[in-house]
């Protein structure tokens, strides 16, 4: 199986792409200003306590206040809160963290009201982003995120991941982790450590150290609250760290800096593979030269079509997300309708697997198959469900089919469900339903070309539009673009996008840049 991984970046968002043998499995689409990104760290206050629900509301300086529980204090939160005042109290000189000292652990039937009051200023790290109304989730049992291990402060022990089997490999990287760990902070080991040098552990390691150390002189420093004290890896080396593997073909990235970050964290976790990190500098813009934005429109959206007429509904309630699959067109197999109905499903699940990964759905997942008949055929059904899902990282738990024919998943949720809008409103008419004749967009074009040159001063530009459009553009030996260089210049460019709607066109400058040339009775339509 091939791996590659795109990254279109852009001037307002950033996107991900994760293709495996060449099909789109994984997407994250967010904006560059996006904020309270799931391992962020905050030096909070206590707005509000709720004992009813053993829980208090804490000021991160998000829109809705975030929510932590009880349980989510960890179970080490007096020595943390004990080690918090003593950093604070003096701002001159760092109170070191070997020699805090270990106060007895947190009753797990403990009250909120007895260890929190309203005021209180705690050191916060977001585990779940702000979803629909609720605002994001957070815990006081800090974790800094390595590719081989977890150091989490004020915590003693060090676990190895369950996915290593082998119990002399267990033994080594324990003892040898247990060596090298400082006083008070414990460790888990995760599973693409195993067969890692000590040389590479020990580097992660002092890293990891250093944020911790870092955020911590930033919480001594800082006279204000909410304040951002530590901030999660750029997303895209944030993915990398978690799917990275030696099986990778290609790291393509279309802007230098992110370039630079990615290709710095790979020469860094696996030298020998630095050199699949490489900048696309192609005129046809990225996701279009992958395929990447096609499979986005085809993939996304209530329908989804995978295999000889067979059709998903995939609709999303404030509870759960619901999954009707249909045979539609489908012609009947000469051995009958339960089989009919076998392929049907077994192709279904193969898809839905997919769908869950991409769309990062998360909650309550309930999935109506075809009905079948044979006990034998529905556990079929189930243990290609559950193979398919052993590729998601997502925590997730899978029930077999219930007597109704239904199969619930529930599946870890750290952020919302992402939703691409894959129906394209008309850029014309912008909803009234009546346009200019299609036959003189060209000449609307050149209008705006026009304006462009000779009113504001732009001579070199890229304009975007539909491929359709852009094959119209340039067909023939004197073509309308040739006229048109002829006319206002060589700076002229025309580039076909696949995002661009039918009759949308968009320009940008030499730097990328986009250019807003709108007329007011256009936008006002």
């Amino acid at each position: 199986m091939t791996s590659e991984i795109i990254i279109d970046v852009q001037p307002k968002e950033i996107a991900i792409a994760l293709l495996e043998d060449k099909q789109l499995v994984e997407y994250q689409c967010e904006p560059r200003s996006a904020n309270y990104a799931v391992g962020n760290i905050y030096y909070g206050k206590v707005r509000k306590l709720m004992p009813g629900l053993n829980a208090c509301f804490v000021d991160v300086g998000s829109e809705r206040d975030a929510f932590l529980h009880y349980l989510d204090l960890g179970l080490q939160f007096s020595s943390y809160e004990k080690y918090l005042k003593q950093v604070t109290s003096d701002r001159k000189k760092l109170y070191p963290i070997q020699k805090a000292t270990h106060q007895p652990d947190l009753p797990k039937e403990g009250s909120i009201q007895n260890e929190l009051k309203v005021g209180q200023e705690i050191l916060v790290q977001v585990v779940k982003e702000p979803i629909n109304t609720k605002g994001p989730r957070v815990t006081c049992d800090l974790s800094f995120a390595g590719r081989f291990m977890v150091l989490i402060p004020f915590g003693d022990k060090v676990s190895v991941s369950s996915k290593i089997k082998r119990g002399e490999e267990r033994s080594r990287l324990k003892q040898l982790v247990q060596s090298m760990k400082p006083k008070n902070f414990g460790v888990i080991v995760r599973t693409v450590a195993e067969g890692k040098k000590a040389a590479e552990l020990d580097q992660e390691l002092k890293m990891l150290l250093k944020r911790w150390d870092d955020t911590i002189a930033k919480v001594q420093k800082t006279t204000k609250t909410p304040e951002l004290v530590f901030e999660e890896q750029s997303r895209s080396v944030a993915l990398i760290r978690d799917l990275f593997n030696p099986t990778y073909d290609g790291i393509h990235v279309n802007d230098a800096d992110i370039f630079n970050q990615v290709r710095d964290y790979v020469s860094l976790i696996a030298p020998e593979k630095a050199e699949i990190v490489k900048q696309y500098t192609g005129s046809v813009p990225i996701f279009d030269n992958f395929n990447v934005t096609k499979q986005i429109k085809s993939g996304f959206g209530r329908t989804v079509n995978y295999k000889r007429g067979a059709y998903l509904i995939i609709e999303h309630t404030e509870a759960m997300h619901v999954v009707d699959v249909n045979s539609g067109t489908r012609i009947k197999k000469e051995n009958g309708q339960e089989a009919n109905a076998l392929e049907t499903n077994l192709g279904a699940a193969d898809e839905l697997a997919r769908q869950l990964r991409l769309r990062d759905m998360g909650g309550i997942i309930v999935v109506d198959f075809i009905d079948m008949n044979l006990a034998e055929d529905r556990q079929l059904l189930y243990e290609r469900m559950c193979e398919n899902m052993k590729k998601d990282r997502a925590r997730h738990n899978i029930l077999p089919l219930s007597k109704f024919g239904l199969m619930q998943i529930t599946r870890q949720r750290v952020r919302p469900a992402m939703d691409v809008a894959v129906e394209e409103s008309c850029p014309t008419c912008h909803g009234t339903g009546k346009i200019k004749s299609s036959i003189l967009f060209t000449d609307q074009l050149e209008s705006k070309i026009d304006r462009l040159v000779n009113k504001i001063g732009v001579k070199r530009f890229t304009l975007h539009v539909h491929p359709y459009v852009a094959a119209f553009i340039n067909q023939g030996v004197f073509s309308m673009k040739r006229r048109w260089q002829l006319k206002y210049g060589l700076g002229v460019h025309i580039m076909p996008s696949q995002k661009m709607a039918f009759l949308q066109y968009e320009f940008y400058d030499k730097d990328n840049q986009f250019i807003d040339m709108q007329e007011e009775n256009e936008t006002n339509k």
